[in-house]
């Protein structure tokens, strides 16, 4: 198991889904976690579940005093801060009906405020000789019809980990990305009815592992990614996407023999 004693994380949206999947493996792992949510009843839950090396605090990241407040509550806390996770995430999206107010708000939450997290941050990762992880989506790099918002600034997030890695490497703090690909989760139990089997099947033609994945699939990537094992890797996206960039637009369909009309 990734060796993350001694550090000290912090996980936005860490409350369910997948930052819950990385709060409780940075834990596992050793770290102290801080769990920082706007959903306080699933977040107290969980640092209750988690107990020592553990702390709630409910965070609405879109606003710049609450998450002055979180990073002093973590180095208060566990007195320190190593790893930040910029995981907590908006899906507002109408497709090409999107108006103005879920443009703002979705760009607010899933860039503008891992960008001002981190900046806050910054002294105590310098400090630290620490690192930052960005939760992305295969959603930044391939268009998705009826989808424009969340795509979008999941685009942008690719690019702010490039801006953050040049900027922030004299200070010694790594910046990386998680591509993430079908995962399952809330979204996907929402979507489907809590049915699992059925993400499989429809799943199947857009990745080589022919399902989704679990969350602690990519809460143990993103433990790689915050520990030292990594230490020479900055500025990097990860893909934890089950082969969805490998197999391009063609999928696993014969071309040459299609076109032959062999198949």
């Amino acid at each position: 198991m990734t060796n993350l004693k001694q550090k000290v994380a912090i996980i936005t949206g860490s409350a369910a889904s997948i930052g819950e999947s990385i709060a409780r493996h940075f834990h596992e792992c050793g770290a102290a976690v801080v769990i920082a949510d706007c959903n306080a009843e699933g977040g107290a839950a969980l640092a209750r579940d988690l107990g020592e090396r553990a702390v709630f605090v409910e965070t609405d990241i879109t606003d710049d005093s609450a998450l002055d407040a979180l990073v002093e509550a973590a180095v208060e806390r566990f007195g320190s801060l190593d790893i930040l996770v910029n995981n907590a995430c908006s899906y507002g999206d109408d497709g090409p009906q999107t108006d103005r107010d879920t443009w703002l708000g979705t760009l607010n939450t899933n860039v503008v405020s891992a960008a001002l997290l981190g900046e806050k941050a910054r002294p105590h990762l310098k400090k630290a000789g620490g690192c930052i992880v960005n939760i992305g989506s295969i959603s930044g790099v391939a268009p998705h019809i009826h989808r424009w918002a969340y795509p979008v600034s999941k685009a942008a997030l690719i690019h702010l980990t490039r801006t953050q890695a040049v900027e922030y490497a004299d200070d010694g703090i790594r910046v990386n990305l998680l591509r993430l690909g079908h995962i399952w989760s809330a979204p996907f139990a929402g979507l489907t009815g809590d049915d699992r089997a059925h993400a499989d099947k429809v799943v199947t033609p857009y990745n080589l592992k022919g399902r989704v994945a679990d969350g602690k699939e990519v809460a143990q990537v993103a433990a790689f990614a915050a520990s030292e094992e990594a230490s020479y890797v900055t500025g990097a996206e990860i893909p934890v996407d089950g082969g969805y960039t490998t197999l391009g637009p063609e999928r696993r369909d014969p071309l040459m023999a299609l076109l032959s009309r062999e198949a």
